[in-house]
């Protein structure tokens, strides 16, 4: 049961995020499902108790993966499914903790929420990069092998 509610409300978000991003309309269930699906990857690491910045990364892995899959088989520039995708993944909570203890002068948990929030946006943005990379030496494999296979 706790899935299938994980699985509707981060699709639900990361459709309604399509929508304020202006994604075609016929693209929005697409990036609710890339939406979802990166979010089970965190919240299956997270359970299987990884740490958060590893369970980030994993997810904007599976994000960019599907996305890749996606832009191709639809003819769409990636980003429009990549920037919807990893919304679930942001870690917008533990940055507000961390300008809400700034403001309250608890500089040392200031500190560690704000690294910790900084460590899951590099994760993220390293996800997307390890799988953007990873399909590209993928393709040009394929591409190598197909121009053996006609000459």
């Amino acid at each position: 049961m706790d899935y299938a509610v994980q699985l509707l409300v981060s699709f639900v978000a990361t459709a309604c995020f399509g929508i304020i991003f202006n994604v075609p309309l016929n693209r929005v269930i697409y990036c609710g499902v890339v939406g979802a699906m990166g979010w089970l990857v965190y919240y299956e690491c997270t359970l299987r108790e990884i740490d958060p910045v590893q369970a980030s990364f994993l997810g904007a892995f599976a994000v960019a993966i599907a996305a890749h899959a996606l832009a191709r088989k639809y003819k769409t520039p990636m980003i429009v499914f990549n920037v919807s995708g990893i919304i679930p993944l942001v870690p917008g909570g533990i940055a507000y903790n961390a300008m809400r203890s700034a403001v309250e002068n608890d500089y040392l948990m200031s500190l560690q929420y704000g690294s910790k929030a900084f460590m899951i946006s590099g994760a993220i943005a390293m996800g997307l990069v390890f799988a953007e990379v990873l399909m590209q030496l993928v393709f040009r494999a394929l591409r190598a092998m197909r121009y053996k296979k006609i000459t």
